[in-house]
């Protein structure tokens, strides 16, 4: 691949839905407008720390396991087994229920159910996409880079209509200091809209002349990536004014209600709803792949590890990922906001595998001295350890300012330990038994973003 084409996959794989709903949630715990674009801004930057730290290890170690080999090599396979326990449990089947419950937003503007219309619309289209998946039905790769687009055309809307808005503007909140817990809820959720950027580091292998274009790739698609974001969030910000942002559940359609009328919400509304159910379709194919892997290591419920040759997919994993994701719909419906229950439910346990991952880093340059290098990150090891700071920082704000949806995810993963003893015995090199080519599932990210 040329570094045109690595930039174009980073951007499509980090920009999704997560700019749709994320902004009412950060705007809710920040004090002006300025801070509220200087948490986008610092977003980027941790981006683009945590990228680089990614593209050395995906590097040094290609494999299709991704995390789960890192935290393999690093501590041993315990480790990674229990990281894998925690993506499906946690990690990937929390981002099934979170894009549900932006699809739910979206489709109650559309057509309204009632004060539950939300979970109601969240639980189907769980149901429904996993279904079609356990038949076999797939999204092709025309579809994906349709709803790609129709993703940036929703951020490129709102850009423009921001930039032709001739109503009056907002008034601007009176400045206070945000508290420190109010940032880091504030960082939780922008970061999690840039996710998506580790699974980009993977493309190091497949670059044209890697060593040199890797830093190229990770600093143009992060440039790109933040000027996408502060634009598309200063036109909202614009438009609504920060207590806007705060009271709104679809900032998208609020705004383009504001600036449009109702056919203007309802057209953005359609296409959000379009891009929620394509990104929903992604995150069950590839989450029910974790299930699939564990159990073919694993002698407990072996059932779940059986390869469906009718619909070619996971068939068992797909049923059990789909009745956890709609436990946790039912988590979510029970609290104000079931997608920031699900962030709750998910962050802790993501910033804690992730810090492993970036300690990671130096303990494979420590026993590994010897070890060729393809990319070297630079300015080691200040660049690794920022980006555990940064890690660390995040996993303490997850867990002591968010609500109980935290600790009920940490305790999910705690309840994982047990199935080390049903581990099966591998050699040191590879699984107990072979997956098919196209059941890897290597990002730590959901991808809500």
């Amino acid at each position: 691949m040329s570094v045109f084409d690595a930039v174009t996959i980073l951007v499509g794989i980090v920009v999704g839905i997560g700019i749709f709903r994320t902004p009412s949630l950060v705007a809710g715990n920040v004090d002006t407008e300025f801070a509220f674009l200087a948490v986008w801004l610092a977003g980027g930057i941790v981006t683009l720390i945590g990228a680089l730290c990614y593209a050395e290890l995906a590097a040094a170690h290609p494999h299709a396991g991704g995390e789960y080999h890192f935290l393999s090599r690093a501590y041993g396979r315990p480790v990674a087994m229990l990281f894998g326990w925690a993506r499906g449990s946690v990690i990937q089947t929390g981002a099934i229920a979170a894009v549900a419950f932006v699809f739910g937003d979206y489709a109650a503007q559309v057509l309204p159910l009632g004060p539950h219309g939300v979970a109601i619309y969240a639980a189907v289209a769980v149901v429904a996409v996993t279904g079609l998946n356990v038949v076999g039905t797939l999204q092709s790769k025309r579809l994906q880079i349709a709803v790609t687009f129709l993703e940036l055309g929703c951020i490129a809307a709102i850009i423009l209509a921001a930039l032709l808005w001739s109503g009056d503007a907002p008034p601007v909140t009176q400045a206070t200091a945000p508290s420190a817990g109010a940032l880091g809820l504030a960082m939780i959720f922008v970061l999690l809209t840039y996710g998506g950027w580790n699974e980009a580091a993977y493309l190091s292998g497949e670059l044209r002349d890697a060593p040199r274009n890797v830093p190229r790739v990770l600093l143009i698609g992060t440039a790109v990536l933040v000027s996408i974001y502060l634009l598309a969030n200063a036109a909202l910000l614009s438009i609504l004014g920060l207590e806007g942002l705060r009271q709104s559940n679809a900032v998208a359609a609020d705004m383009m209600r504001a600036v449009a009328g109702e056919s203007g919400a309802l057209i953005v509304s359609i296409a959000i709803i379009a891009a929620a159910l394509s990104t929903l379709n992604a995150t069950i194919f590839t989450g029910a792949r974790v299930y699939f892997a564990m159990a073919r290591d694993m002698t407990l419920l072996p059932q779940v590890g059986e390869w469906d040759p009718r619909g070619r997919t996971p068939a068992n994993g797909l049923i059990l990922q789909g009745a956890v994701a709609l436990a946790l719909v039912a988590l979510g419906s029970a609290s104000r906001d079931g997608f920031q229950t699900m962030v709750d439910y998910t962050a802790p346990v993501f910033w804690g595998f992730l810090l492993l991952v970036g300690a990671a880093l130096m303990v494979l340059r420590w026993r590994e001295p010897d070890r060729r290098l393809p990319f070297r990150v630079p300015f080691y090891p200040v660049t690794p350890l920022l980006f555990c700071a940064g890690c660390l920082y995040m996993l303490h704000a997850s867990v002591a300012y968010t609500g109980l949806g935290a600790l009920i995810g940490v305790a999910a993963v705690a309840a994982g330990a047990p199935l080390l003893l049903f581990r099966r015995p591998r050699d040191e090199d590879g699984p107990a038994s072979v997956l098919p080519s196209h059941t890897s599932s290597r990002a730590i990210s959901p991808v809500i973003d």
